[in-house]
């Protein structure tokens, strides 16, 4: 299979690039912005792995990313990418923040699956997954608006696109992991993952591996798996 990675240079999308690259019928492609020498780091592991520059903050870089993908037959998008927000109150946020947040995070996300689904329209067949959090499930963390809401809009893309696109043989899934220690994370107070620890059912967080095993689920999963949002938070909103 041909599989693209949004933002597979380091912590979840480079665990999801190294996972899947290990079956030698895959044939992995995974973008990078600043992440240079970790991206050069994985094509040199893998003959089977390539990698794109694509800059979501940069217009220009985005749309010569997507009209690259007109020559690749893509299986599967993993949508991963996802910038840094910044935590504050929703009460003192600028309102342009949250233009700029949906021109940065969620314009290319909507460009590089429109031309995913092009191709998989073409090819009648095809996989859509798009990584989210298990926060839009749960009570969303304080000062985390911005974030919770970008990830919301594109749940609600991801059920559009598993609708809409079924019939060609095209399914759409998301998979919201709970908190884990990447570098996504790695600014968190160690006291509050302490408590997380602490007060977490199973005592002990989300690990990457966990939630790469239940990606290669849904990326072998069959069809009448669609619009599904996989939740990986022990049964905690239960």
């Amino acid at each position: 299979m041909n599989i693209l990675i949004t933002g597979g240079s380091t912590g979840l999308g480079a665990a999801c690039v190294r996972h899947l690259a290990t079956d030698k019928g895959n044939h992995i492609y995974f973008t990078y912005a600043r992440s240079s020498e970790a991206a050069n780091q994985l094509t040199a592991s893998f003959e089977n792995v390539t990698a794109f520059h694509c800059d979501f903050t940069n217009t220009e870089s985005v749309d010569s990313f997507v009209q690259s993908l007109e020559n690749i037959a893509l299986d599967v998008l993993i949508n991963n990418a996802s910038l840094t927000f910044p935590k504050e109150y929703f009460h003192k946020s600028d309102p342009i923040k949250f233009l700029s947040s949906f021109e940065n995070n969620i314009l290319p996300v909507i460009k590089i699956t429109q031309a995913a689904i092009t191709i998989f329209r073409k090819k009648k067949s095809g996989k859509i997954i798009t990584i989210l959090s298990s926060a839009l499930i749960n009570k969303p963390p304080v000062g985390w608006s911005e974030y919770v809401a970008n990830k919301n809009y594109i749940l609600s893309l991801s059920k559009s696109w598993a609708t809409e696109n079924i019939k060609f043989n095209i399914s759409s899934n998301c998979l919201s992991p709970s908190f884990m220690e990447t570098g996504f994370t790695s600014d968190t107070d160690s006291r509050i993952v302490e408590q997380m620890i602490n007060d977490h059912p199973l005592k002990r967080l989300l690990t990457v591996q966990e939630v790469v095993k239940a990606l290669s689920f849904l990326v072998n999963a069959s069809l009448h798996i669609n619009g599904i949002n996989l939740v990986m938070n022990a049964g905690t909103d239960i």
